[in-house]
């Protein structure tokens, strides 16, 4: 009589099947706009303590980064290049892959509103990674208007002379300056915030290094 021995159910297929919570084309361009971003906002302090636009307000030098003015402009310079052309990779994998849409839309000020009562009263979900609350819509909406803003200001400062439209729709020179300076607050708050919700969600963190 013959036996018959029972092999146990192969799951890698299954595992092969499941789509990654974010792509690798996601993993690489954020990482490397977090690169960028970070670079800039720390060489930025450097650049701003030479000519304060606020001479009240100074940045402790033990967190600015590229250890003279010169150096802080080689490494903004550097890390500009690099934010422009892989946040226009970003946008583009986002709009070509319909994930822009699919992400952050619908938003509406009553659902911000909601969610964002949820998070202050720790009653809001995180159980599933692979959808955005309203709040979390807003602020990655938010943050990339602010990155776009920092670059174009940060134009009409370098090339005040190349980009007079650009300058002029700053409201001039020294206006720019202010916009670029509001704009650099706006993405250190942005990264504050950022880091205290991975702190809250560490999954975040590892869907964002594995995808899954």
């Amino acid at each position: 009589m013959e036996t018959t021995i029972a092999r146990p159910r192969a799951r890698e297929p299954l595992a092969r099947g499941v789509r990654p919570i974010h792509p690798l084309w996601l993993r690489i361009t954020h990482w490397l706009n977090a690169l960028a971003a970070l670079v800039m906002m720390f060489s930025g302090w450097r650049i701003y303590d030479a000519s304060p636009v606020f001479p009240r307000i100074v940045i402790p030098p033990s967190i600015t980064h590229g250890g003279w003015l010169g150096g802080a402009l080689q490494w903004h310079f550097a890390a500009m290049w690099l934010l422009v052309f892989n946040g226009l990779a970003y946008l583009a994998f986002n709009l070509a892959s319909g994930r822009l849409f699919a992400k952050f839309l619908p938003l509406s000020p009553r659902a911000v509103f909601a969610d964002l009562r949820a998070a202050l009263t720790g009653h809001l979900s995180h159980a599933d990674l692979r959808h955005y609350n309203a709040v979390q819509k807003l602020a990655y909406l938010v943050a990339i208007a602010d990155l776009i803003v920092l670059v174009l200001s940060g134009l009409a400062i370098w090339k005040s002379v190349q980009f007079p439209l650009l300058r002029e729709l700053m409201g001039g020179y020294d206006n720019a300056r202010v916009v670029h300076f509001c704009a650099m607050s706006l993405l250190a708050a942005f990264v504050c915030v950022h880091v205290a919700m991975v702190a809250l969600v560490p999954r975040s963190l590892l869907t964002m290094l594995r995808g899954r």
